[in-house]
């Protein structure tokens, strides 16, 4: 018999990501205060024992909802504790029959979750540039071209972005999701090239930037998803640096 109930001690959290850190990156990284006052919790225990944990993060345009362990744990949940009405889910392959009793997909993106090796990482020459909340206006007009469905101004603020400048206008950027100095976890993301600039590296030598200041500062787990599907993007970061692990996005 499952007993859920809605989860606020970070502790017990943290203790059940640990069990799967790789792939509860980004939730591990809500646990910092600026993100963990945008989201809700709730687990299902078995046996005097935590087994399956829902994260809803409402801090997107499109909210998310992150699913992780037994799926008769999360059934529950999804019964009792934690059913948000439209989200984004993040989940293994395995939970996306347990979704389908609940929810009607309009989208779904296979994704591989890759991860930095530190030791093999070479950053990439480049001229890139530390942007802070002086270049909003700049990513803002860039992303619009297509590149910032994820992107929020708490990112930029609490997280590591850099850009590529021609003739004093923004045409690369490749930033972070999330940055957990706590926790020690990060996760790179709002990478994007202006259509005309593409071909040149730029993609490269912002990304390598970013992880590159990641890894001074002390973090030591460095993820990003990518759609299975994006040839390029994939090529760009399946290098020596990174291995992929298979997992499932959707709306």
């Amino acid at each position: 018999m499952w007993k859920t109930r809605k989860l606020t001690d970070k502790s017990q959290i943290l203790a059940y990501l640990e069990t799967d850190r790789r792939y509860a990156a980004y939730a591990i990284g809500d646990l910092e205060p600026w993100m963990f006052e945008h989201t809700s919790w709730a687990g299902a225990e078995r046996a005097g024992r935590l087994q399956a944990l829902t994260l809803h993060f409402r801090g997107l345009k499109l909210p998310a909802l992150f699913l992780m362990g037994h799926n008769e744990g999360l059934r529950a949940i999804i019964e009792r504790e934690l059913r948000p009405e439209r989200v984004y889910f993040t989940c293994h392959q395995r939970h996306l029959l347990l979704i389908c009793e609940f929810y009607h997909w309009e989208e779904r993106i296979p994704m591989w979750r890759m991860v930095l090796q530190p030791a093999r990482f070479r950053p990439a020459q480049s001229g890139c540039v530390r942007l802070s909340h002086a270049h909003l206006d700049e990513l803002t007009q860039l992303y619009a071209l297509g590149g910032g469905d994820a992107f929020t101004l708490l990112q930029l603020e609490h997280g590591v972005f850099y850009g590529v400048q021609m003739a004093d206008q923004l045409v690369a950027v490749a930033g972070t999701h999330l940055v957990s100095p706590t926790y020690g976890v990060a996760a790179v993301g709002n990478v994007f090239t202006h259509p005309d600039y593409r071909g040149r590296g730029f993609g490269t030598a912002t990304t390598s930037a970013v992880v590159d200041e990641l890894l001074q500062s002390g973090i030591r787990d460095i993820v990003l998803n990518v759609s299975q599907d994006n040839a390029i993007a994939v090529r760009l970061y399946r290098t020596p640096n990174r291995q992929p692990i298979p997992g499932t996005a959707g709306q």
